[in-house]
């Protein structure tokens, strides 16, 4: 049962992010025909750095969900052992158990 919240979760959250690219995307569409490029430059730029941050994320939980249909989403990708409901709960995407996570690579 916790696995299926953790899922919605991951596609509830898929389906935002999803949506918040496509506006952004409008929105850059929009304003290239406006007389105020030169100003939004500036915009843009944040803007970009918002898109490569979400389709990040979306990608991070493309591959939870995959390890879900593969049985592997409870268990650290590194170390085997299991990553913890807790943990599981407040990153969903997540691949490491926390001590993989705060162990420098």
């Amino acid at each position: 049962m916790q696995i299926q919240q953790l899922k919605h979760k991951l596609l509830v959250h898929k389906m935002q992010l999803e949506r918040q690219l496509s506006a952004n995307h409008h929105d850059f569409l929009r304003s290239a025909d406006s007389a105020e490029q030169a100003a939004e430059r500036e915009s843009e730029q944040i803007l970009s750095s918002l898109e490569l941050n979400a389709a990040e994320e979306l990608k991070q939980i493309d591959i939870a969900l995959q390890r879900m249909e593969h049985g592997e989403y409870l268990n650290c990708s590194h170390c085997g052992e299991a990553i913890g409901l807790e943990r599981l709960n407040a990153v969903p995407f997540t691949t490491l158990c926390i001590s993989c996570a705060n162990t420098p690579v």
